[in-house]
């Protein structure tokens, strides 16, 4: 019987040292102030970021990125440490739709100057986004599952916003994956002693697959995956297009769900 309730991934994470924590490397510290300033730049690399941020296990990425950039505004910052934490929200997921609302909804309370402010960076940091919410209403007029709620429940192991939407829980329990662009989920492994894996259809937009050591694999409408149980892999939207997919969990022995590294930024952008 297939137990699993989240899609892309075998059920039940097991406990917390399925995946070590990732942890955030900053270095901006010490190249601007390591020789004026050595122990703010420690502070400011070792701890804000090195710990305060890492600790995602509390808080996502993603929340923290909107609570320093609402945090910045509120304070009349828009200087280029605004710039650095935008960029950092675009990469931590958070789309030009909603930081739009974010800043409006901020500017009731901040103030409407620090808004425009905010808001003229912004601009700059997401000018090459053109999907926002018309790209996702699209999305879903291209494909007939629906797209489903923001996968919060798992959003600690993706790079970029995703969508669950359970399709069937009986005889064969399958759900709908859809990914914003861009999004992907990280490196991760389906453990089984026997049977186990995943078998992933394509039903709307681009996406990748990739195993371990092997070329990526474009998912297309129709696009079908086999995914061998204990096999290092990761899929998700190509980064001009919203992608959806079906996934359905093989049953097997003692499956577990093993939560590896972030997919870098540099092996994505190789992909065309």
């Amino acid at each position: 019987m297939i137990r699993h309730i989240l899609v892309v991934f075998t059920a039940i994470i097991t406990t917390c040292n399925i995946m070590a924590q990732q942890k955030i490397i900053q270095t901006a510290g010490r190249e601007a102030l390591g020789k004026f300033a050595p122990e703010f730049a420690r502070l400011n690399d070792d701890v804000l970021f090195g710990e305060v941020w890492s600790r995602n296990d509390l808080l996502s990425l993603r929340d923290r990125s909107l609570i320093t950039v609402t945090t910045l505004v509120a304070q009349g910052i828009t200087d280029s440490s605004l710039t650095y934490h935008l960029r950092e929200a675009r990469k931590n997921g958070i789309t030009r739709t909603e930081i739009s609302e974010t800043l409006t909804h901020i500017a009731f309370y901040a103030g409407w100057p620090k808004a425009w402010a905010a808001f003229r960076l912004a601009k700059d940091v997401w000018a090459d986004d053109v999907a926002g919410t018309d790209g996702k209403a699209e999305h879903q007029r291209s494909i007939i599952f629906p797209i489903g709620e923001p996968n919060t429940a798992f959003a600690k192991y993706f790079t970029g916003n995703s969508y669950l939407a359970p399709i069937s829980n009986e005889q064969v329990q399958f759900f709908n994956v859809t990914f914003a662009p861009g999004c992907r989920n990280h490196w991760h492994i389906h453990r089984a002693s026997t049977g186990g894996g995943q078998m992933l259809v394509g039903v709307g937009g681009r996406g990748w697959y990739q195993e371990e050591g092997k070329p990526a694999v474009e998912i297309r409408p129709g696009t079908v995956i086999h995914i061998p149980a204990n096999v290092k892999h990761w899929h998700g939207a190509a980064a001009d297009s919203w992608f959806s997919h079906l996934a359905f969990e093989i049953p097997g022995e003692a499956t577990a769900n093993e939560w590896l590294e972030p997919v870098s930024d540099n092996e994505y952008e190789k992909l065309k």
